[in-house]
């Protein structure tokens, strides 16, 4: 009788120590961005947060870098669940998951932070809504920062861009037949490779967020920035659908409190990046090409100009209304 409740309670054991082993939720997160950058401190940090909410239930393994490969990649491993959380960029989501949201990073189209916050805040629930109805859930928003030009010789007009030739890559689809249709020469170029095709006279200009430009040390070599922001360039992490089922609902509200509170946070944190960023290459010898308002309007005429074959192509023609009267409305109001 002894032996029998060694042996039953042994078994006890062993199946509930199977039942909390099961219970663990790895959730492998994938992020393009470098690890020491306030996005991956972010990362980082939720990973501690959720493993302490859950008591070491939700486990998140951040892989930083692009490691886990390229947008397409990770939306499809998203969708077999070999990732089950991703840092997505809006050209990422753009692809065949929110289409719409193309439309704020429509070149020269909003112009500054104080736009894009109004545009965003009218239009977030609604892009929240269609992400977590394609299977994912929405974790957090960020605003990454803005596309810029960068240059060999120094860009003021829209005339002296389409005098050089223009690098990008594909991952960037929407956002480079946007310029091919405003008759910039574009050349595809990897972007592992920029820096290699900048050294040669294949490529003359990128456009590239500062922060990606500091890390390559693009700005060795195309040494003048424009000072016109081009696009701004959104980020989201989201979760798979099925992962987030798997979640007990009783860590959740927490979860989500504590992604959002992270959100929050970072808004600020990227802006000041931005401005240190450029700082930074600036002792290294990045000139910042100042641009007047005349200068400016230039750029703002010629996407105006290229509108009508943008419509459906690039941006979605209601899209494109709901943003441009949000634009219109605001900036007759400030005037």
């Amino acid at each position: 009788m002894k032996i029998f409740r060694i042996v039953f309670f042994g078994l006890l054991i062993f199946m509930t120590g199977n039942i909390f082993a099961q219970q663990k939720i790895t959730v492998k997160l994938a992020s393009l961005v470098p690890e020491a950058t306030p996005w991956g401190e972010l990362l980082n940090r939720l990973a501690v947060e959720w493993r302490r909410i859950t008591n070491g239930e939700v486990e998140v393994i951040v892989f930083h870098n692009k490691t886990a490969g390229k947008e397409n990649a990770v939306i499809r491993n998203l969708r077999s669940n070999q990732l089950q959380a991703a840092v997505l960029s809006s050209f990422g989501l753009s692809s065949d998951i929110l289409p719409e949201i193309i439309g704020l990073s429509c070149p020269f189209f909003i112009r500054n932070d104080e736009e894009l916050d109004l545009v965003f805040d009218e239009l977030k629930d609604e892009f929240e809504q269609k992400i977590n109805s394609k299977g994912f859930r929405l974790l957090a928003w960020s605003k990454v920062g803005w596309v810029k030009i960068f240059s060999k010789a120094p860009i003021y007009t829209p005339a002296d861009l389409k005098r050089v030739q223009l690098g990008t890559n594909s991952d960037l689809d929407q956002i480079n037949k946007a310029f091919r249709s405003m008759g910039f020469q574009l050349v595809d170029v990897n972007l592992d490779d920029i820096l290699i095709a900048l050294s040669s006279p294949r490529v003359d200009a990128v456009y590239q967020i500062p922060a990606a430009v500091g890390g390559m040390q693009i700005f060795g070599v195309a040494k003048n920035m424009a000072s016109i922001n081009v696009a701004p360039f959104l980020g989201a992490v989201v979760i798979n659908q099925r992962t987030w089922n798997r979640i007990p609902d009783k860590y959740k509200p927490q979860l989500l409190e504590s992604v959002r509170r992270l959100e929050k946070e970072l808004d600020q944190k990227i802006r000041d990046f931005d401005d240190e960023i450029v700082k930074m290459m600036g002792t290294h010898g990045l000139r910042v090409n100042q641009l007047t308002a005349a200068q400016e309007q230039l750029w703002y005429d010629e996407v105006m100009r290229s509108m009508p074959s943008m419509i459906g192509t690039v941006i979605d023609r209601p899209m494109y209304n709901r943003i441009e009267a949000i634009l219109r409305e605001y900036r007759n109001r400030k005037n």
